[in-house]
């Protein structure tokens, strides 16, 4: 992409992005659905621009944009987690919402390369900015992670009241699945109990947001745990936050991927890195404490069993037409 398609996308973005902020509000309709289908459809090809080295005035604009991206994707979430709400068994229904698919293929997606780096099926997994509408818990807990106990994090007790109404029915799902209504700054030790830690596109909007919360998780998340968040690369920044691999501090980078299809999230997964291991208690010449304190290395950790194994499928994964679960 050459200056000069840059330019046009940016126009374009910035064009739409008028449009937007003109609306009264922004719940489901004709004029919102429409103007959000126009920005996904402008942002989603792949695409080499970075969005975070545009001009102030074309960052003030993306950041307002992702916050309405935000609004407006919450707004979505609870109008079709209230419609679901009112039958008697809601997860028969879920397919009603338009976006269903991507989710299936993103939860896709985030499994398969969680196994590329767990050894085991782990017991019990946060959501953090679970939403009204959890899809990635119960997709997760419905066809890949079927023993594990899901707990959402959501600062909404509105959000977590539907989301609970749509696994109360479910036999399974209403046993494994929890609601936590408190902002995850305000979650400490509790983070030690989980092996896998999900992180919302949209918790955090802005880069010191996001640096705040991954520094918290950071300090209270049990050493050795895995860290799964989701960003975005190119002009997908437009509406969705991007994390730096750079701004991880307390994690080691395991993997990234970038989706080139309808999904639109990218996914980075990294490893709470452990506490020094004492090695030996060698005496200094002074006889004043051990003298050997090392960090166990990669090659120490335990990888080779993976009961999840699913071969090269993050590859297969980034081919357009990829089948979908069943």
């Amino acid at each position: 992409m050459g200056c000069q398609d840059e330019d046009m996308l940016v126009q374009k973005v910035c064009e739409i992005y008028d449009n937007i902020s003109t609306l009264n509000n922004l719940k489901p309709s004709q004029d919102v659905n429409m103007l959000f289908t126009q920005l996904v459809l402008t942002c989603m090809p792949p695409s080499p621009i970075d969005v975070t080295k545009l001009s102030n005035t074309i960052q003030e604009i993306r950041s307002k944009l992702i916050r309405l991206c935000g609004e407006a994707e919450g707004l979505l979430e609870t109008h079709f987690s209230t419609i679901l709400g009112s039958y008697k068994t809601p997860l028969d229904h879920i397919n009603i919402f338009p976006y269903y698919t991507n989710y299936l293929k993103l939860s896709h997606l985030e499994f398969t390369i969680l196994t590329k780096h767990v050894t085991n099926v782990p017991n019990r997994v946060a959501f953090i900015g679970s939403g009204p509408l959890p899809l990635t818990s119960i997709v997760l807990a419905s066809y890949h992670l079927r023993t594990t106990s899901f707990h959402n994090y959501d600062i909404d007790p509105l959000a977590n009241s539907l989301a609970l109404n749509l696994v109360s029915a479910d036999p399974d799902l209403s046993k494994r699945m929890f609601f936590h209504t408190t902002d995850v700054m305000d979650v400490s030790n509790d983070l030690r109990d989980y092996e896998v830690v999900f992180l919302a596109a949209l918790v955090g909007m802005d880069k010191e947001e996001k640096a705040r919360v991954i520094d918290h998780l950071a300090k209270f998340m049990t050493p050795g745990s895995i860290l799964m968040l989701r960003s975005a690369h190119g002009a997908r920044g437009f509406l969705y936050p991007i994390v730096d691999t750079n701004d991880l501090p307390g994690f080691e980078v395991l993997s990234v991927f970038h989706p080139t299809d309808e999904v639109i999230n990218s996914v980075i997964i990294a490893r709470k890195y452990p506490k020094p291991v004492l090695v030996h208690t060698v005496l200094d010449q002074q006889g004043l404490g051990p003298a050997a304190i090392i960090l166990p290395s990669k090659c120490s950790e335990i990888q080779a069993f993976n009961p999840l194994n699913h071969g090269n499928m993050i590859e297969e994964l980034a081919i357009h037409d990829q089948e979908q679960l069943t």
